[in-house]
């Protein structure tokens, strides 16, 4: 009818195949061939927009990518008249029957064209056999990383492309418009790093059985954002060893104290060692992070191998005082203190202990003792109560090991030292 015919004159790059390809004269040429086929090198343009950067994984070292591809080249076999100059667009049925690039990705694992409703490919041809081929693909690829200061760590990735059966005596690949060959969407974000910068290069790649071939690069920075793991490692960390420090305040007859709190942050840092191990390759050097974590375990273990010094002068110490102490009866007369590390109960200093000779429990000793000294026992205990109300703080500090005096400077101020240098130098 009248009525189509005048749609298709508005709409001259909508028409059937069977017209297209007689006007393209494709059954005329041999397209298995390339363009200037036994001449030159056919120049393809690439230029790419790069959609988005899916995922990062460190312990497969590779990323993906969204993008689209887009190819450009002069095929004089597909020029065809216009009066107009208007071009044709084709989608992915003619694109078997042409000769195309045969553009791949270097270092790739995965990648697909996306064909969701249809395949996701163009194709659009000028007057002139210029022509314009677009893809839009995702590709996972290798990336070369390096995580001696992870996770102060900058990666820097790239994707590579070239040819794969034509050399640069047969085809050069390029990048259609220099540095602006290379476009992002704006909004491209990752949850564990930010995209420093994005940009484009180009070289030769040589195979020893086929010759030099052209490679293009798509470059990219990627800066790990710390914040998360300063929170799931650094801090809990610095609260580990912070909190092995508390065992310098408590006395040091207090044994199970001491020791269960040496054993909990022992445990708790091992703890956030192995959590970080666990998400990471199994690389063979060591890591920013490790390195803070191993010092802050050793703090944490010095700690515990302090109170075990303190706990073992301070039993020579008393086994010394008691053999000066000695009388020729076999009675001792010591301080509440120092009875109390070898019976387990707390004797007042105010008070002399006129008892048998210890035992390894206080029980022994109040059943050993004659009927007459009950009341006195009794009084003890009351002025017990009264003087540990009194002077539990004049009793700490008054037994506290030499040891314990000085690592409470010491222990914090290295710490503070080796923190100052850490961040000093991977920041």
């Amino acid at each position: 009818s009248k009525r189509e015919i005048k749609m298709r004159k508005l709409d001259s790059t909508k028409v059937r195949p069977l017209k297209s390809e007689q006007l393209l004269r494709i059954e005329d040429h041999d397209f298995a061939l390339r363009p200037g086929f036994g001449g030159s090198p056919i120049p393809v343009g690439i230029d790419v927009q790069v959609e988005s950067i899916d995922s990062i994984s460190e312990v497969d070292m590779d990323f993906t990518m969204t993008l689209y591809l887009r190819h450009y080249w002069k095929d004089e076999r597909l020029s065809f008249h216009s009066n107009k100059n208007k071009s044709m667009t084709f989608d992915g049925r003619l694109i078997k029957k042409i000769w195309v690039p045969d553009v791949f990705f270097v270092h790739s694992k995965r990648s697909f064209i996306h064909d969701t409703t249809v395949e996701n490919v163009m194709l659009r041809v000028y007057p002139d056999g210029n022509v314009l081929f677009s893809l839009r693909i995702t590709v996972s690829a290798m990336c070369f990383m390096d995580f001696s200061r992870f996770p102060l760590d900058t990666q820097n990735c790239s994707l590579e492309l070239e040819s794969y059966a034509y050399n640069e005596d047969d085809l050069m690949l390029y990048w259609k418009h220099g540095n602006k060959s290379l476009s992002t969407d704006e909004h491209i974000s990752l949850s564990q790093f930010f995209i420093e910068e994005f940009s484009a290069s180009s070289g030769l790649a040589f195979y020893s059985s086929t010759g030099w071939y052209n490679r293009l690069f798509i470059n990219f920075a990627l800066r790990r954002h710390i914040f998360f793991f300063v929170l799931q490692s650094y801090f809990p960390a610095m609260l580990m060893v912070m909190l092995s420090w508390v065992s310098f305040w408590i006395d040091r007859r207090a044994v199970p104290a001491r020791v269960s709190l040496g054993i909990t942050t022992v445990l708790t840092m091992s703890t956030i060692m192995t959590g970080v191990s666990a998400s990471m390759p199994q690389v063979s050097y060591i890591k920013a992070v490790d390195v803070y974590l191993w010092i802050s375990f050793l703090f944490v273990f010095l700690s515990v191998i302090e109170y075990a010094a303190v706990n073992y002068l301070t039993t020579i110490e008393e086994r010394k005082q008691l053999k000066k102490r000695g009388k020729a009866s076999g009675m001792y007369s010591i301080d509440a203190v120092q009875a109390m590390a070898f019976d387990g109960c707390f004797h007042d200093t105010d008070v002399d202990m006129d008892l048998p000779a210890f035992s390894d429990r206080c029980e022994e000793n109040e059943t050993q003792a004659p009927s007459a000294s009950i009341s006195n026992v009794d009084t003890t205990r009351i002025k017990r109560k009264r003087s540990l109300k009194g002077n539990v703080g004049r009793i700490i500090l008054q037994n506290n090991h030499v040891i314990d005096t000085y690592s409470r400077i010491i222990f914090p101020s290295v710490y503070i030292v080796f923190n100052f240098f850490y961040w000093g130098l991977y920041i």
